[in-house]
């Protein structure tokens, strides 16, 4: 078998996204500052040197081929890692001299890394941090491709091709209004509560896409009343008799004290869940962002949760 070595311009995956969005290659050359003519030729080529063809040309405008849709995809991810190469180099420029991606669970980023960061980037002041909400196994596949630098993941998800440290515990419950007819219950099922309305995070946190995830797993919907952007919005209208809420334990009992609100443990399996902190390889990391690391480990142990 012939290795074929092929070279792409950057201008040429500017413009192939472009047309893509815009389904039309003249609008797609306009956004790229090129004229038509050296817009067809340039994806001509292009076509050329892969030896495939990338658009459908229809008197409608064009769309992606098969391996159109791959170049696409391909095209984007490759743009977007130059801006952030750019961003960060820019930014060492500015005297920055470290930058730390870290995608952590929706309690872990509300509740437990707030203090532990502002001390880190107090005693770490030429060090800015990229800190992004996702799903655990979203958060593993980050790892794994180099995306992000640390994760903090919940639950059961796999991690073999990881370095895994222990973290903290924390489980989901049932907050419910003072009053309730469930509020003196001992513990409770999740999917007893879809019979009631629910106050939910909104629909990027993780919490409620994990959620979602178990009402599909028990083909029943979730009843959502009302969603707003943080913990203490939803223990609120949990308080004002607007719905029930599933919440981590951690934050709802730190509501708990100034709010009328109960607490009932859920007897489901997965919403006791012990998180940890993976990363590639800890050798491997740069040693401001092992310091992060040893910093988490740290905060954990002093709770006696590591």
């Amino acid at each position: 078998m012939i290795a074929v070595s092929v070279h792409f311009d950057l201008v040429d995956l500017r413009l192939l996204v472009r047309v893509a969005e815009a389904n039309n290659l003249t609008r797609g050359a306009e956004a790229s500052h090129l004229s038509l003519p050296a817009a067809s030729t340039r994806i001509k080529n292009l076509e050329e040197s892969v030896g495939a063809k990338l658009l459908y040309r229809t008197s409608q405008g064009v769309t992606l081929t098969p391996p159109g849709q791959a170049f696409v995809h391909h095209a984007r991810q490759i743009l977007g890692q130059i801006e952030h190469l750019s961003g960060d180099l820019q930014e060492y420029a500015k005297g920055i001299k470290g930058h730390l991606r870290v995608f952590a669970n929706t309690t872990a980023l509300g509740e437990f890394l707030p203090p532990v960061l502002r001390a880190y980037l107090l005693s770490h002041p030429d060090v800015n941090i990229d800190l992004r909400e996702r799903l655990s196994h979203d958060i593993v596949r980050a790892v794994t491709e180099g995306q992000t630098d640390i994760g903090i993941v919940a639950g059961h998800v796999r991690t073999e091709n990881l370095e895994v440290l222990p973290y903290r515990q924390d489980r989901l419950v049932l907050v419910l209004p003072q009053g309730h007819a469930l509020a003196e219950a001992g513990s409770i099922d999740f999917e007893q509560s879809l019979e009631l309305d629910h106050i939910g995070l909104h629909e990027t946190s993780a919490i409620h896409a994990f959620l979602r995830q178990v009402c599909d797993t028990l083909h029943k919907p979730l009843r959502l009343r009302i969603q707003v952007g943080n913990f203490e919005a939803a223990c609120r209208m949990i308080e004002a008799a607007v719905g029930v809420g599933v919440l981590p334990e951690s934050a709802a009992r730190r509501h708990a004290q100034t709010m009328a609100i109960r607490i009932v443990p859920l007897r489901d399996p997965w919403a006791v869940r012990a998180m940890c902190i993976c990363v590639r390889k800890l050798d491997a990391l740069p040693s401001f962002a092992r310091d992060l690391v040893d910093l988490l480990v740290a905060d954990a142990r002093a709770t006696g949760q590591a």
